[in-house]
């Protein structure tokens, strides 16, 4: 792994906490800048502490995925400090409010989808734009989950929005092949970190969801850190357009 990423510049968006902030240190531990993009200030710099901490470089740039103007002066500062990109993991997420269709709020379904599925796309967006006037190709991965394979009752717009970035994934995928830049998502099932224990975080419901991960237990997210490294080097070299699913057998089918 030592320096796979070697004189790359990576974006992680998300980068904050959770899978975020280990793929970002694992990014920078393979030789990458590393510029870390989140809503929260002092944890961000917290990750840029652990990246320097590893003998990498780092930046933090506070930024809502959801607004444009944010995401495009984040790649645009991405270039100012380290003069490209090459690598990026669109990471940001957030669960929404759990909950019924019939009462889930346009309010919750907005600020979901925002943040999930706009930010996704407009990161691709601006990050396409900049790999393509490099004109050296690029890699970049989207974070979907597996439940943008399937439904979950009192889950449907965090659903939808992982369904989205799916259909992102495949079409940016196709628009981008032949300009040498590879785009791919992950999914995976239930990983350990602060999302998680929202969600699941009641003994009753962590048992339950814990009895659909044949393999015995949650991920870690050094583990997703790790796939998306692969994803993202030249190891992967003839892989885009898919979607990586890492999930304990959650998608094999019922556990018996």
């Amino acid at each position: 792994m030592a320096g796979e990423l070697q004189g790359k510049v990576a974006i992680v968006t998300g980068g904050t906490s959770g899978i975020g902030k280990d793929t970002a240190v694992l990014f920078a531990k393979a030789g990458a800048k590393v510029v870390v993009a989140g809503r929260r200030e002092a944890e961000g710099k917290e990750t840029i502490e652990l990246i320097r901490a590893a003998g990498g470089d780092g930046l933090f740039v506070k930024t809502d995925v959801a607004r444009a103007a944010e995401v495009q002066a984040l790649v645009k500062k991405t270039v100012e400090k380290y003069g490209r990109v090459d690598i990026a993991f669109n990471n940001a997420g957030i669960e929404g409010a759990a909950s019924p269709i019939t009462e889930q709020s346009e309010e919750d379904w907005d600020r979901t989808m925002g943040i999930n599925l706009k930010g996704v796309w407009l990161c691709l967006k601006y990050e396409i734009q900049q790999m393509l006037k490099q004109g050296s190709g690029g890699a970049i991965v989207n974070m979907a989950s597996v439940a943008g394979l399937l439904g979950a009752a009192g889950l449907a717009t965090y659903c939808s929005s992982k369904h989205g970035v799916l259909g992102l994934t495949k079409s940016a995928a196709l628009e981008t092949a032949s300009s040498g830049i590879r785009i791919n998502a992950v999914c995976p099932a239930v990983i350990q970190t602060a999302m998680a224990e929202r969600l699941f975080g009641a003994p009753e419901v962590e048992k339950h969801m814990l009895g659909m991960h044949p393999i015995g237990r949650f991920g870690r997210p050094m583990e997703i850190a790790e796939a998306v490294l692969w994803m993202c080097s030249e190891r992967a070299s003839f892989m885009t357009g898919q979607s990586l699913v890492m999930d304990g057998g959650f998608m094999a089918g019922p556990v018996m």
